[in-house]
């Protein structure tokens, strides 16, 4: 599955959650795009909505919130040239039809948030788009994800559609992660499974890499105790995304490949590690060998084990001292 030039089949994709930590502050979130990507990143991701189409006034608290957070569609334009022009990936999370619709021309991928994943209209518009569409899954169970995954296929999203791995907790309970979740829905759900990191450090993202998640989101913050917005808390500053983005790329290298071959590093060990059958003492020529003539020493520059019915009950033609390798051409 390709996200713009990035193939996550060939490389894990590692997305900076900048999300809504930017509080509403274009320039905070402008800072955030290039600190992301002083730290390796190769994405950065936000959340597009209009409030009013969104929450509810019933929850006035929230409303109020969500509303100082909001940026305009022409900063949303101006982040995602910025994230371009420094070789970064930019998706957002459009949380309503309209700042779905907004995004469509200027995104390179769909995310759909663990709260939406039931939000059917919102999962049938952005997968017909024919954009690569990420679901995460906090709140959901396995019988769910395979309605949402036949539902997106069915809208166009087949062959472009990956699932996060996710805990809609804040911050998610170490307990609760069960990672070994990862390569079950890879094999249930047969496409790329990731993981959304809502734990408090780093661990959590290193482990889904090695147990196979092929994009890892971690939300993003300059400073963890920039507010009282709970993000931040459980967010990585550029530090620990740094470490975050060492520790993949470390990790990823030492998974290498699905495969079991001699690797060019052992090649030249092959001889010297290997054994020869060889003669157990010394042996006379017209010795007839029997299993107690034998011993087995490095390095492999005869028979190797395993071969010595081709010698037993047979005649040697040689002398052959103790220690010597014991070929077939010493026997008759």
């Amino acid at each position: 599955m390709r996200i713009a030039n990035h193939d996550i089949t060939e490389r894990v994709l590692i997305v900076a959650e900048i999300g809504n930590n930017h509080e509403g502050n274009f320039e905070v979130a402008c800072r955030m795009v290039e600190a992301a990507a002083d730290a390796g990143v190769d994405a950065v991701k936000f959340q597009t909505f209009q409030t009013r189409l969104f929450t509810s006034k019933a929850d006035p608290a929230r409303f109020e919130r969500l509303s100082k957070f909001e940026l305009t569609q022409d900063q949303f334009a101006q982040l995602a040239r910025r994230a371009r022009d420094r070789g970064l990936i930019f998706f957002s999370t459009p949380l309503d039809l309209v700042s779905a619709k907004f995004l469509e021309p200027l995104v390179d991928v769909f995310k759909i948030a663990s709260g939406d994943n039931d939000f059917l209209p919102l999962i049938q518009q952005v997968a017909a788009t024919g954009k690569p569409l990420i679901i995460s899954t906090g709140l959901a169970d396995l019988a769910h994800l395979h309605q949402i995954a036949e539902l997106a296929r069915e809208a166009g999203a087949d062959g472009r559609l990956a699932f996060l791995h996710c805990l809609c907790a804040y911050p998610a309970p170490p307990a609760e992660v069960n990672l070994r979740a990862i390569p079950m829905l890879a094999a249930e759900l047969g496409c790329p499974i990731g993981w959304s990191d809502h734990t408090m450090g780093f661990e959590a993202s290193l482990a889904a890499t090695a147990l196979g998640a092929r994009i890892i989101e971690k939300h993003f913050t300059l400073d963890k105790n920039f507010s009282a917005f709970r993000d931040h808390q459980l967010s990585a500053d550029p530090a620990e995304m740094r470490v975050i983005v060492n520790g993949v790329r470390a990790i990823e290298q030492l998974l290498g490949k699905p495969e079991k071959r001699v690797q060019p590093c052992e090649e030249a060990n092959l001889r010297p590690a290997r054994r020869s059958i060889a003669a157990a003492r010394d042996l006379p020529r017209g010795h007839v060998l029997r299993p107690e003539d034998l011993i087995w020493v490095r390095p492999a520059i005869g028979l190797p084990p395993g071969e010595e019915r081709r010698l037993l009950a047979r005649t040697l033609t040689r002398d052959v001292p103790a220690g010597d390798a014991i070929t077939t051409q010493d026997v008759d």
